[in-house]
C-alpha cells in the first residue's frame, strides 16, 4: 500500500508479483478457505483501480483478472461485491481496451480476452445458489450508468462467453433489456449493433426458460434493432430460431393455456398475439390518434420467427410438404382484415391502422438485404398471400388518400403510413405479372388525377379551413411518392400513362413560392395556447414545400432540353424559367428545416449546370447557402450523409466544374474554396473527403455520356482541379487516441465477419480514411499514358507532387518518426512511385535531377527506401541517366554526409539497373571506381554501405568473367576480406552481418516486388512506419466504387518480401542479444544504428579529453548518465555540477541540448570544460553492458523495494550514476541492468526531489567519500 502511494508504474510493477505469494499464504493448505480475509487484497486492487496513473490502473485490472485464471481461490462473497463494484467501475475506462504492442489492428484487445476468461472462470466458481443473484447484479450494474460503447461491447462479449447456465428469470431479461437501451446512446452504430448481438447470445445461454414466458422473450427480442443486429437471415436470427425450437416445450406457460399435440407453444402464443393485436374496442370516435408502433413491431417479428422455426422444423423432420400451414393460420386474421379494406367502409380506423402497421412491419422485416427472395420460402409465401389482398389494399388507400377523409392534423401520420405501405408493397410484390397489371396502373392514374384535381381546386369561401389544407398536404405527399416510384421503378412502365404526362405539365406550370396558409381556426387561437391538434403547423408547411420540390425534381429530370441552335426562343424561355426555379430554391433553402432540403439539392443539380454561364452570381449564392446548411448538419448523423452526397453532386457536377474552369471565374474560386473547406472538415468528420473524391473520380473517369467531347470535358476537370487529387494522395490525419481507439474497435468488429450479425445488416459506408488514398491511387492506376489527355495530366500531376515535396522539405528539414510531416512525405513518394512506369522519357529528362536531389535530404527510413526504389526504376528504364547518377557522388562531403548511403544503396541494386543493358563492362568499371573510394571513408556507417554495394558489384564482375579489373582486384579482395576478417569480432562484425541480411539488400527486388501491395503495405510494415499507414490489398479490393486497373500489378510476382516478418531482421538491427527478450524494442535504421563509442573511442571524446588534459584536470572514476532527462534546464544545472566536482564525463541523450539557451544560461560554459557524450535512450542497455565490462558499478537513483540508503552506501571508485526521467523515473527494463539502487532519505510529505538536485546530492556524496579515502591513503 505504501508503494502504491507513488504513481510510477516501473516502481510499482515489480511489487505486483508479491500479490501472488500473498494469495498463496492467505489460503489454507486444503485450498478450501481463507486464512485471513480477502478484503486485504481488495484494498490493494481498489487503490490501483483508483490511481490517477491510467497505466497503473490498467495493470491492476489485468493482474486481478489473470489471478482468477492462475490461482485456485476459494469462494468469497466479498469478491462478488468487489467485481460488481470497483472492478466494473474500473472496466468503464475505454482506454484500457487499446491494443497491446505487437497486436495487429483488428484483433481483440488483450483486456477483452482476459475479461472473457475471467468472467467465465469467476462465474463457474460462484456457488450455485448465488449464481443468479450475482449475474443479476452484474447486469444491473451495466445499465445503471452511461457506459461508453467500447466497455459495454466487451462486457457483453464476456457475458456471451459464460458457459451455458440457466440462471436468469424475468427480472434478468428485464435487466438485459435495460442494458440494450444503454447501448443505443452511442453514435457508433457498428459497435452498438455488435453489443446487441452479444447480449442476445448471453440471454440465450443464461436464461432459465422454465422461469420465463414467451411474452418475456418477445418483449426482450423487440428491443433489438433489426437494422443493427437482429436482421432476418443472419446467423444470429438462425441461432434464435434454433433456440426457440429447442426450448419450445420448456417455456413457462400461463394458467389455462392449452397447447394441442400437433402444434407448438410458439405457434399458439403467436396466434393469440395476432388475434389480441387485431381486436379493437368498438368506438364511434374516428378522429383517434395513431396506435404506437411497438406492438406492431413485436407481432411482426414473432410471426416471422414462428414461420422460420416452422420451416426449420420441416427441414429437420425431412417433410416433403412445402406449404407453411402454421404461417397461413397466423396470417389469416390479418388477411381477413386486409381483404375487407376495399369493400367495407365501416371497419374502425383503429383496426385499419393496426392492420396496415403490421403489414408494413412484416414487409420491412422481410426486405432486409440479407434475405434472399429466390430461395426464401417464407418470402415467397408472403408475396403470394399479400398479392391476393393487394387490390383491396390499393382500393382502400385510394379512397383514404383522395376522398377527403383525411382532414385533421393527426391524419397526417396515417397519410405517412398509407404511402409507406404503398411503396413497400410495390417493392415486395415485384413479381412478374402483378406490377405490370392494370390494378397498379389504374391505381397510379386515379391517385394522380384526384390529387391534381384537389390541388387545383379553389375554395369559394373566404375563410381557410383546416380540413381543406390538410387534404392539400395529403395530395402533394401522394404525388411526391408517385414521382419517386416512377423514377425508381422503371420496370413498372408508368412513364407512358396519360396521367403522368398531365402531372408533368401541371407541375412545370405551378408556382413554387406557394405556401399553405394557416387555417382561420388556428389564427384565432394564435394568441392563446394552441390545442395539441393544432401544434406544429410550421412542420406541416415544411413538409408541403419538401413534397413540391420532389415533384419538381421529377419534372426537371424528365424534361427534354433544347440547345440554342435548335430553338433559340424556347431556349431563352427555358433559361428564364430555370432562373426563377433556382431563385425559388434559394428561398426554400432559407425557410426549410435541414432535414427537408434534400429534394431542393436534387433540383439544383439539374438547374445550376444550365445557369452557371448566364447567372453566375445566383449560382454562387446557391453554393454558399448550401454549404452553410451542410456545415450546420455536421452533427446530425441520419440526415447529414444523404444531404452531403446531394450537395457534392450539384456543386461538383462535371459540367459545372468544366464551365467554371473554362472561364476561371468567381465560381471557379468558390468551388475550390468549398473543396478545401470539405477537406478540412474531413479531419474531424471521417468520410466527408471520401464522398467528395469518390464522386469526382467516378465522373471524371467514367462520364455518364459516352461521346468523345463529353469524355474529354469530364477528364479535363482532373487537371483543372488537380489539387483535390494531390490532397487525396497525401490525406490522413494523426488521430487523437480516443478516435484511433474507436477505429480499432470498428476494425475488430468488422474482422468478426458474418459471425457478428451487425456486419451483415449495417450499411457499408466506405468512410474509412484509407479509402481516400485508395480511391486516388486506383484513379491514377487507371490512367493510360498512351492517351494524350491522360499523358498531359500524369506529367503535370507528377510535377505538382515534386513541387509539394520540395516545399515540405524546405518548411521542415528535420522531423520525427511517424510525425505528420513524415507520413505526408511517405505518402507523396508512394504516389510518385505509382506514377513512375507511366512517365515518358521527356518528362523524366526534366525531373530526374529533382528526384536525385531528394536523396540529399535528411529522410526517415521509409522515405529513403521509396526514393532509392524510384531512382533504381528510372535508371533501369533509361540507363543513359546513369551519368547524372554518377555526378551525385561528386558533391562536397557536407552535402553527402546524410545522403551518400542512399546512393550507395542504389548501387547495391546495379544488377537490376543493368538487367536490359547489353554493354555492362564500362558501367561496372565506373561503379567500382566510385564505390571503392567510399570503402575507406572515416564514417563507419558509410563504409558498411559501400562494402555491401562493392560485394554485389564485384559478384557481377565475377559472373561476367571480366579481365579489365586486374589492377583493382587486390584492392577489392582486400576490402572484402577486411570486412569479413578484420571486422571479425565485436560490434563491427555484427553490423556487417546485419546489413547483409537487411531486407532491402537480401530479399527486396525492385522489379518483381513492384506492386500496390508492396508499396502500400509490405514496405511500410518493414520500415518502422506507424501501423495506421499500412494499407492492405484487401482495402483496394473492398473499395469497389473505382475498379482496379487490369494492367497495374496488385501483388508481387514472388512472396519472399511478403513472407518476411519485421522481427526477422528488426531484432538484429537493434543490436540486442536474442536471449534477452526483455530488452527488445523498435528497430532503428541502419544509418542511425552505428554507435561511435562502441566501435572505438570517438573523435569527440578525444577532443574533450585533450582539452581536460591541457587544463591540468584529471578524470575521476565517476560517469553520470543523464540520457533519460529531457529538460534543458535540468541538464544545464547538472552539467555545471558535474564540472565543478570533476566528474569524468556526462552522458546526454542528444548533444543538441548544448545549443539550447536555457541549457547555456544554467551551465555557464561548463560544457566547454567537461567531457560530454551522446548516448540515445534506446542505446542505454548496450552502453551499460559495455561499462560493466570496463569494471564500472551501475548505480541507479531510484526508490525501489530494495534501495540502499544514501547515508549507508559506499561508492566504488569506478561508479556510473544513472539518473531517471523527470516524470517516469528509470524504466523497468533499465532497473534490471542496475547493480544497485540508491535512494535519498526524506522527512517530508512530498515523495521525490528534482532530478538535478538528486543527482547533485549523489555526486557530492561520491566526491566526499573519495576525498576522505584519498586523505586516509596519504
Amino acid at each position: 500500500m505504501e508503494t502504491l502511494e507513488g504513481n510510477q508504474i516501473h516502481v510499482i510493477k515489480p511489487v505486483l508479483p508479491k500479490l501472488n505469494s500473498l494469495y498463496e499464504h492467505a489460503i489454507s493448505e486444503q485450498k478450501d478457505s481463507w486464512v485471513f480475509h480477502p478484503s486485504w487484497h481488495m484494498c490493494i486492487y481498489k487503490r490501483m483501480f483508483e490511481s490517477e496513473n491510467k497505466t497503473l490502473a490498467k495493470e491492476g485490472v489485468i493482474h486481478f483478472l489473470e489471478m482468477w485464471q492462475t490461482q485456485s481461490l476459494p469462494p468469497s462473497p466479498g469478491f462478488s461485491e468487489f467485481v460488481i463494484g470497483p472492478l466494473m467501475d474500473a472496466l468503464s475506462e475505454s482506454s484500457f481496451y487499446s491494443r497491446s504492442s505487437g497486436q495487429v489492428i483488428g484483433t481483440c484487445p488483450s483486456l477483452g480476452i482476459k475479461l472473457q476468461k475471467f468472467l467465465a472462470a469467476f462465474f463457474t466458481n460462484v456457488p450455485e445458489e448465488e449464481k443468479s443473484s450475482f449475474l443479476l447484479k452484474f447486469i444491473r450494474k451495466m445499465s445503471d450508468r452511461h457506459w461508453c460503447s467500447i466497455p459495454i461491447l466487451f462486457l457483453s462479449m464476456a457475458l456471451a462467453h459464460i458457459p451455458a447456465c440457466r440462471v436468469l428469470d424475468t427480472e434478468g431479461l428485464l435487466a438485459l433489456r435495460d442494458v440494450l437501451q444503454c447501448t443505443m446512446i452511442t453514435h457508433q452504430i457498428l459497435l452498438r449493433g455488435a453489443a446487441q448481438c452479444y447480449l442476445l447470445k448471453a440471454a440465450m445461454l443464461l436464461t432459465n426458460v422454465e422461469k420465463v414466458s414467451l411474452l418475456d422473450i418477445s418483449n426482450f427480442i423487440v428491443s433489438l434493432r433489426p437494422e443493427e443486429s437482429l436482421g432476418r437471415g443472419t446467423v444470429l436470427w438462425k441461432m434464435l430460431c434454433d433456440w426457440l425450437h429447442g426450448n419450445d416445450k420448456h417455456f413457462q406457460r400461463p394458467l389455462n393455456y392449452g397447447v394441442p399435440q400437433d402444434r407448438t407453444l410458439l405457434n399458439v402464443y403467436v396466434q393469440s398475439l395476432v388475434q389480441d393485436y387485431l381486436k379493437t374496442p368498438a368506438s364511434n370516435v374516428e378522429d383517434c390518434l395513431m396506435p404506437d408502433w411497438f406492438e406492431a413491431k413485436l407481432v411482426a417479428t414473432m410471426i416471422l420467427l414462428a414461420a422460420d422455426v416452422e420451416e426449420m422444423t420441416r427441414e429437420y423432420n425431412c417433410t416433403g410438404s412445402t406449404e407453411l400451414i402454421e404461417l397461413k393460420a397466423l396470417l389469416n386474421p390479418l388477411l381477413d382484415v386486409l381483404l375487407k379494406l376495399g369493400t367495407n367502409p365501416y371497419i374502425s380506423t383503429l383496426k385499419t391502422d393496426k392492420s396496415l402497421q403490421l403489414l408494413l412491419k412484416l414487409l420491412q422485416t422481410c426486405s432486409v438485404k440479407c434475405s434472399n427472395p429466390q430461395i426464401d420460402g417464407v418470402i415467397t409465401f408472403l408475396q403470394n398471400e399479400f398479392m391476393s389482398a393487394s387490390e383491396s389494399i390499393l382500393d382502400f388507400l385510394l379512397r383514404r388518400l383522395t376522398a377527403n377523409e383525411l382532414n385533421t392534423i393527426s391524419d397526417l401520420e396515417r397519410c405517412n403510413l398509407y404511402l409507406a405501405v404503398l411503396s413497400e408493397l410495390l417493392n415486395f410484390c415485384s413479381v412478374n405479372g402483378w406490377t405490370r397489371g392494370g390494378s397498379v396502373c389504374g391505381f397510379i392514374s386515379s391517385l394522380i388525377s384526384a390529387s391534381l384535381s384537389n390541388l387545383q381546386e379553389m375554395s369559394s369561401e373566404k375563410e381557410v379551413k383546416l380540413g381543406e389544407q390538410i387534404q392539400k398536404v395529403v395530395s402533394m405527399a401522394s404525388l411526391s411518392v408517385v414521382c419517386e416510384i416512377i423514377d425508381q421503378k422503371p420496370a413498372l412502365q408508368l412513364q407512358s400513362l396519360p396521367s403522368v404526362e398531365s402531372l408533368k405539365t401541371v407541375i412545370s406550370c405551378s408556382q413554387f413560392d406557394h405556401v399553405l396558409k394557416k387555417p382561420c381556426s388556428m389564427e384565432k387561437n394564435s394568441s392563446l395556447e394552441e390545442p395539441p391538434s393544432h401544434q406544429g403547423w410550421g412542420k406541416i408547411v415544411a413538409r408541403y414545400i419538401h413534397d413540391q420540390w420532389v415533384c419538381h425534381h421529377f419534372t426537371l429530370n424528365n424534361y427534354q432540353n433544347l440547345s440554342k441552335d435548335e430553338d433559340l426562343e424556347q431556349f431563352l424561355f427555358d433559361v428564364q424559367k430555370h432562373t426563377r426555379s433556382l431563385q425559388s430554391a434559394l428561398e426554400a433553402l432559407s425557410i426549410l428545416p435541414s432535414d427537408h432540403v434534400l429534394p431542393v439539392f436534387h433540383c439544383m443539380k439539374i438547374l445550376v449546370p444550365k445557369l452557371l454561364e448566364s447567372s453566375e452570381s445566383l449560382c454562387i449564392e446557391a453554393f454558399d447557402l448550401s454549404w452553410k446548411i451542410i456545415s450546420s448538419l455536421s452533427n446530425t448523423q441520419l440526415i447529414f450523409w444523404p444531404n452531403l452526397k446531394a450537395f457534392v453532386q450539384f456543386v461538383f457536377d462535371p459540367e459545372v466544374l468544366a464551365v467554371a474552369a473554362k472561364n476561371k471565374s468567381k465560381a471557379y474560386m468558390k468551388i475550390k474554396e468549398i473543396m478545401f473547406q470539405m477537406i478540412e472538415m474531413s479531419s474531424t468528420k471521417t468520410g466527408v473527403f471520401n464522398t467528395l473524391l469518390t464522386y469526382c473520380c467516378q465522373t471524371w473517369m467514367f462520364p455518364t455520356r459516352n461521346n468523345t467531347i463529353a469524355v474529354e470535358n469530364a477528364f479535363s476537370n482532373a487537371g483543372n482541379y488537380s489539387e483535390l487529387l494531390v490532397e487525396a494522395c497525401l490525406f490522413g490525419t494523426v488521430f487523437r487516441r480516443d478516435q484511433r481507439l474507436n477505429q480499432e474497435m470498428c476494425a475488430f468488429v468488422e474482422n468478426l465477419g458474418d459471425e457478428c450479425a451487425a456486419n451483415v445488416v449495417t450499411e457499408s459506408t466506405n468512410r474509412d480514411d484509407h479509402f481516400v488514398r485508395v480511391c486516388a491511387i486506383k484513379f491514377l492506376c487507371l490512367l493510360d499514358e498512351t492517351n494524350t489527355l491522360h499523358k498531359k495530366f500524369i506529367e503535370d500531376f507528377f510535377m505538382n507532387l515534386l513541387d509539394k515535396g520540395e516545399l515540405m522539405s524546405k518548411s521542415k528539414t528535420r522531423y520525427y518518426v511517424n510525425s505528420l510531416q513524415h507520413r505526408a512525405k511517405n505518402r507523396l513518394w508512394q504516389t510518385l512511385l505509382v506514377l513512375l512506369p507511366k512517365l515518358h522519357e521527356d518528362i523524366l529528362t526534366r525531373t530526374v535531377d529533382r528526384i536525385l536531389q531528394a536523396g540529399y535530404s535528411n529522410n526517415q527510413a521509409s522515405i529513403k527506401y521509396l526514393i532509392e526504389w524510384s531512382i533504381i526504376w528510372i535508371l533501369h528504364k533509361f540507363p543513359h541517366f546513369l551519368q547524372k547518377f554518377w555526378d551525385c557522388f561528386n558533391y562536397e562531403e557536407d552535402w553527402l554526409k546524410t545522403s551518400i548511403c542512399t546512393f550507395l544503396s542504389v548501387l547495391s541494386h546495379l544488377d537490376t539497373i543493368l538487367q536490359s543493358t547489353s554493354e555492362k563492362t564500362p558501367i561496372l568499371k565506373k561503379a567500382l571506381v566510385v564505390v571503392l573510394q567510399w570503402c575507406f571513408h572515416h564514417n563507419f556507417s558509410v563504409r558498411l554501405y559501400a562494402l555491401i554495394a562493392l560485394k554485389k558489384i564485384w559478384g557481377m564482375c565475377k559472373e561476367l568473367c571480366m579481365d579489365d579489373f586486374e589492377t583493382l582486384t587486390p584492392v577489392i579482395e582486400s576490402s572484402l576480406h577486411q570486412a569479413e576478417r578484420m571486422h571479425g569480432t565485436g560490434n563491427a562484425k555484427k553490423n556487417w552481418q546485419r546489413i547483409q541480411k537487411h531486407f532491402f539488400f537480401e530479399k527486396f527486388h525492385p522489379l518483381k516486388d513492384y506492386s500496390l501491395e508492396t508499396i502500400f503495405y509490405t514496405l511500410p510494415r518493414l520500415s518502422e512506419i506507424a501501423e495506421e499507414e499500412w494499407i492492405p490489398l484487401s482495402k483496394f479490393t473492398a473499395f469497389t466504387d473505382i475498379p482496379l486497373s487490369a494492367t497495374f500489378p496488385c501483388t508481387s510476382s514472388h512472396t519472399d518480401l511478403l513472407d518476411l516478418k519485421p522481427d526477422d531482421w528488426s531484432q538484429q538491427d537493434i543490436g540486442l542479444k536474442s536471449a534477452e527478450p526483455d530488452n527488445q524494442r523498435q528497430w532503428t535504421d541502419v544509418q542511425k544504428k552505428i554507435i561511435p563509442w562502441k566501435n572505438s573511442t570517438s573523435d569527440l571524446e578525444l577532443v574533450f579529453q585533450d582539452r581536460a588534459t591541457k587544463l591540468g584536470k584529471s578524470n575521476s572514476g565517476l560517469v553520470v548518465v543523464a540520457s533519460l532527462i529531457d529538460k534543458p534546464t535540468n541538464l544545464g544545472g547538472l552539467c555545471r555540477t558535474c564540472e565543478i566536482f570533476g566528474v569524468s564525463s556526462l552522458i546526454v541523450g542528444s548533444l543538441h541540448y548544448i545549443n539550447d539557451k536555457q541549457f547555456q544560461y544554467l551551465s555557464v560554459s561548463a560544457e566547454q570544460w567537461l567531457s560530454l557524450l551522446e548516448v540515445k535512450p534506446f542505446q542505454l542497455i548496450d552502453y551499460l553492458d559495455q561499462k560493466k565490462t570496463e569494471g564500472y558499478t551501475i548505480i541507479g537513483v531510484e526508490q525501489t523495494a530494495k534501495s540502499c540508503d544514501l547515508t549507508e552506501y559506499c561508492f566504488p571508485e569506478k561508479s556510473l550514476l544513472l539518473l531517471g526521467n523527470e516524470h517516469e523515473g528509470i524504466p523497468a527494463n533499465l532497473i534490471q541492468q542496475l547493480d544497485v539502487c540508491v535512494e535519498i532519505p526524506q522527512q517530508g510529505v512530498i515523495r521525490s526531489l528534482n532530478v538535478h538536485v538528486s543527482g547533485a546530492l549523489l555526486i557530492w556524496e561520491y566526491t566526499r567519500q573519495q576525498i576522505i579515502r584519498q586523505k586516509v591513503q596519504r
